[in-house]
């Protein structure tokens, strides 16, 4: 008998209802998956309330948990109703971060689902987010919801990159359309495939060759060999891959708006040489999402 998949939903410490629940509960369904939601709450100031003694300040803060475990529980049994198998639980923790991974560790979810942190630019260049922190290091795939259009994604975007191979992590491209390809099966969702080549990451802005338009015209030629090939092997229609030039996360950012994408899915970082923690790609995709994306991490399997 084969293991039920288990999803994780990283609520809103808030007791909202965000738009992350009804993109896990409709996953679930698709997925016949089971459910559990973990919401992850501190209060600065029942932590710190100085002015109550010990068992006093014991009670308030149980009162509270146990008013969270009680709306917790109601999203829970609404949920179920739908046919899904939900568990919940409440954990006090200052910096969850940790907590998550120890959950995904003890788990083994195949899908961590959160809502977006909107951060500021001065908030995101003085520190590092929980939604970093999970892009960077969480070890399975990464769902994380800004807004939800459509519950089940209706269209679902794969953004490859099949330049320079060589420099980049093994199969990474085949999996971000494997992934892509499942959930659009599972989903009954359009695929469509998109690669966004940026001349200036080839050239660099410096060098004559950037303005020479033989030179561009030979390097859309090998792109453009490389991307089909990739395609094809996978089946993807004429009408449903888009090779497109330009900054790949505004180009990324530009096509979802205009198509109704409901969910971008790619790699948290391509080229093994790159010396930034992070794609800069996928981070400033996360920072002007305006639906949903979903992350794979390469150096999940990386020894």
């Amino acid at each position: 008998m084969s293991k039920v998949e288990r999803l994780l939903l990283v609520a809103s410490p808030l007791m909202e209802r965000t738009p992350a629940f009804d993109r896990a509960l409709a996953l679930a369904k698709a997925q016949a998956a089971a459910l559990h939601i973990v919401a992850f709450v501190y209060v600065e100031a029942l932590a710190t309330a100085g002015l109550v003694n010990d068992q006093a300040l014991h009670e308030i803060k149980e009162g509270y948990l146990a008013g969270h475990r009680e709306w917790l529980e109601q999203q829970a049994v609404a949920m179920r109703h739908s046919g899904v198998q939900v568990t919940q639980e409440v954990v006090w923790v200052r910096r969850p971060f940790d907590e998550i991974m120890e959950h995904i560790r003890e788990m083994k979810p195949s899908l961590v689902i959160k809502d977006l942190e909107r951060q500021s630019w001065l908030s995101r260049v003085m520190f590092t987010s929980l939604d970093e922190r999970l892009l960077h290091d969480c070890p399975v795939s990464l769902h994380l919801v800004a807004q939800v259009t459509h519950a089940i994604p209706r269209k679902i975007l794969a953004a490859v990159d099949p330049f320079r191979p060589e420099e980049q992590h093994d199969g990474l491209n085949d999996r971000i359309i494997s992934t892509a390809e499942k959930l659009a099966q599972q989903c009954n969702a359009d695929l469509h495939l998109l690669y966004a080549y940026d001349l200036s990451t080839v050239f660099g802005w410096e060098s004559d060759m950037a303005f020479s338009s033989e030179a561009q015209a030979q390097i859309y030629d090998l792109d453009k060999e490389a991307f089909d090939h990739l395609a094809d092997r996978f089946g993807v229609p004429a009408d449903r891959k888009h090779l497109l030039m330009g900054n790949p996360a505004k180009v990324i950012e530009a096509f979802t708006r205009a198509h109704g994408v409901d969910v971008i899915v790619m790699g948290t970082v391509h080229r093994s040489a790159m010396s930034k923690w992070l794609g800069s790609t996928t981070e400033q995709v996360a920072h002007h999402l305006q639906s949903s994306l979903l992350t794979l991490n390469p150096r999940a399997d990386m020894p």
